[in-house]
């Protein structure tokens, strides 16, 4: 079972109020890719007390600390996912907004072998992909 946004907190000595606590969960448990507004639409449902302000100064903590990730995603608000060992690249619908998670070896081996065309050994890398659903034949 993969760590908890909340016990790297703890590992990495961040301190957890209970609003952190909140935010980190929901964090943990969300399967998309939310934006600030959208994690304290769903925070604000746990406890009504947690401002906007609370969430954004939160965020930008775990980001610091590298908990969170943040993706700025053309034509959008910042958004975050946990920040994981494993690698993956993004799919982004530009109509819906749906972020698709994907890794693929036959693209993972040409970046590295343009990379090395160019005198490069590669790093690091970040592959967004963006497009639009294709109509389903009926």
């Amino acid at each position: 079972m993969s760590e908890t946004i909340e016990s790297k907190c703890l590992s990495k000595g961040v301190k957890l109020t209970d609003q952190r606590r909140i935010i980190a969960k929901v964090m943990s448990e969300s399967t998309d890719h939310p934006d600030v507004d959208e994690l304290y639409n769903r925070v604000s449902k746990i406890d009504s007390k947690i401002s906007i302000a609370t969430v954004y100064r939160t965020v930008k903590l775990f980001e610091e600390s590298g908990i969170l990730t943040k993706h700025e995603f053309k034509g959008g608000k910042a958004r975050y996912e946990e920040l994981n060992e494993g690698h993956h690249d993004h799919l982004i619908d530009v109509k819906s907004g749906e972020i698709i998670e994907f890794v693929d070896e036959e693209i993972e081996k040409l970046q590295k072998k343009v990379a090395e065309k160019y005198g490069y050994t590669l790093v690091d890398h970040k592959l967004e992909l963006y497009g639009v659903k294709k109509k389903s034949k009926k």
